[in-house]
């Protein structure tokens, strides 16, 4: 664990730092319907489109109008995408020549992008045609990204307004957020990415000569484009196989470093978007802090992990001076592979500059970890924020038990609807991932795309069902998930891990809108110091302790014993 690998974290970071305030202020003032310093450019074409779609569709919702909007919408998108993969092949911009994609996979790869997962068990190069990509896998990084955040500002609006049934409109959330947050970053950074490298061009390919002689086809396309808002909306859908490890997705260390940002800026950022609308600002920084707390303890095991190299590699006379290095980038190293997959999880992003299934047992122990607390540290953009923020229901309700006194939150008393509510979406998580791993760990058409048998094997079912459900879209690399049984099953997992979650979550939000916020006495548990942050960092690691610890005993915990043994699987 070198100075220079801590330095690399701590620039990082310290950039994810110092976007907070600036972008949590502009995104409060989106989604108070306020002006902002694109206004002058954007607004024409905000009141166009909502113009379009009607003087209904600017009044504001219930929160069953609202979902029912939502749904709505994304089985609209479902269907576009699903439609344009099966006929790529007699649609234009295809200079490679593909075919319609297979139904099942079609089928797994709309709802992937549309629950923001971007699962892919295919690889972009040499299966989606530049339409595709284009007006079907980065449409839906914008709209599905843009969905969550928009959820998450009615979650937002749940404790800031009192008395009122209307928790805002999604079609005007939808517009705002888009024209206001995603696309005019998506637009500078994809700029950046394109001058540190990578391609933007509707050519298929070019023909390159080896230093052997040996002519070599190298894949091309809309890249940056795609590559900027896969990141800042926490899609992680790559154009290549490779994903970011592939140099045209990530060509230098700086884009690398560009990339993490963009990983965590919109959903840290939102934290204080949080505080700002609710009128506290330490709220939104109680939130961060326990993200922090969790994803920088995540990061600090996982570089520890993979610093110390694999002894069964050391004893064959391999140098561990330089870490574990096997399925990274020699360009990138440990400290920023290991920051890269915390972040990737930590997020529902799903990008990948290395390969999780080469990281040591620990090592990869740790995306695991996130992706089965929730995805909340700090999530994807809306879907983290919404996340913790049932989780600080349940914590103050805990508290409220401890001391005998009635659970309050920002004002809004926590009763057993919103407790009900709660629970039944933390269930989703367990219920999903346990329940699609116990059946398929005992079907042998499941069985045979495990690279590998044991615990690691395990590990390998464990991650597939909890990057789906999460809706994080990374793969362990292990599994050969493009078959019936995969495509399917994966495919429920997204749909339960987005929607049905989503589903009383925004219930929650309509029974505490209605609800008068009170002020606060001697008697409040304060929500914005240590103890609450203590609190809330407990109930999420022992809500994912019990719920996952026999799981993560049987795998990754168990095959990091079994490594001074020798034994390998």
């Amino acid at each position: 664990m070198t100075v220079f690998g801590w330095l690399q974290i701590f620039f990082v970071l310290v950039l994810v730092l110092a976007t907070v305030v600036p972008f949590g202020r502009h995104m409060a003032r989106v989604f108070a319907g306020e002006r902002t310093f694109l206004s002058p450019i954007v607004a024409p074409l905000e009141r166009g489109l909502l113009t379009l779609a009607g003087v209904r569709a600017r009044a504001p919702q219930t929160w069953l109008g609202y979902t029912i909007a939502m749904l709505v919408f994304n089985a609209v998108g479902f269907a576009f995408l699903y439609a344009i993969q099966r006929l790529q092949g007699v649609l234009p911009l295809n200079p490679q020549g593909f075919d319609g994609v297979d139904p099942l996979l079609a089928f797994n790869t709309a709802i992937s992008f549309v629950t923001n997962t971007n699962w892919q068990a295919y690889g972009g190069e040499t299966t989606m045609s530049h339409l595709t990509q284009m007006a079907g896998l980065t449409v839906q990084n914008f709209l599905s990204a843009a969905t969550g955040m928009a959820l998450a500002a009615v979650m937002i609006r749940a404790f800031a307004l009192s008395g009122t049934d209307r928790v805002g409109n999604f079609w005007v959330d939808v517009t705002r957020v888009t024209l206001h947050v995603l696309l005019p970053l998506s637009i500078v950074l994809a700029l950046v990415f394109v001058a540190c490298g990578m391609p933007q061009t509707l050519l298929a390919s070019v023909d390159a000569t080896t230093l052997e002689g040996a002519k070599q086809t190298i894949a091309l396309g809309p890249v940056g484009s795609q590559e900027a808002i896969k990141l800042l909306g926490t899609n992680g859908g790559g154009f290549f196989n490779a994903n970011a490890a592939h140099p045209f997705e990530n060509p230098t260390p700086i884009t690398n470093a560009l990339e993490i940002w963009a990983i965590l800026a919109i959903s840290a950022a939102l934290t204080h978007t949080f505080g700002r609308m609710v009128g506290d600002a330490r709220q939104g920084w109680a939130i961060l802090s326990v993200m922090a707390i969790i994803l920088v303890g995540a990061l600090v095991v996982a570089w520890w992990a993979e610093a110390g190299g694999n002894p069964l590699l050391t004893a064959l006379g391999v140098d561990p001076a330089l870490g574990n290095m096997e399925g990274k980038e020699v360009r990138f190293g440990p400290a920023a592979s290991a920051l890269y997959a915390v972040a990737t999880t930590g997020t529902s992003t799903g990008s990948v500059n290395s390969m999780h299934e080469s990281f040591m047992p620990l090592g990869g122990f740790m995306p695991l970890l996130l992706m089965k607390l929730g995805e909340i540290v700090p999530g994807g953009v809306g879907s983290g924020l919404f996340g913790i923020l049932v989780i600080a229901v349940l914590t103050v309700f805990i508290a409220g038990l401890m001391v005998g006194r009635t659970p309050e939150y920002l004002g809004k008393k926590i009763e057993a609807k919103e407790m009900k509510l709660a629970m039944l979406a933390q269930l989703i998580l367990p219920a999903t991932i346990l329940g699609f791993a116990a059946v398929a760990a005992m079907l042998p058409t499941a069985l045979a795309s495990l690279a590998n048998a044991g615990p690691h094997g395990l590990t390998e079912l464990l991650y597939a069902y909890a990057s789906a459900t999460g809706n994080n879209g990374s793969a362990f690399a292990g599994l050969s998930a493009n078959t019936p049984w995969f495509d399917v099953t994966l495919g429920i997992a997204m749909f339960l891990g987005r929607f049905g979650y989503v589903v009383p979550v925004m219930a929650i939000a309509g029974s505490l809108v209605v609800k008068t916020r009170g002020t606060a006495s001697a008697g409040t548990f304060p929500t914005h110091g240590g103890l609450f942050v203590g609190l809330v960092t407990a109930v999420i690691l022992i809500l994912g302790g019990l719920q996952f610890f026999p799981a993560f005993a049987l795998g990754p915990i168990v095959e990091h014993l079994l490594i001074p043994t020798g034994q390998t699987f």
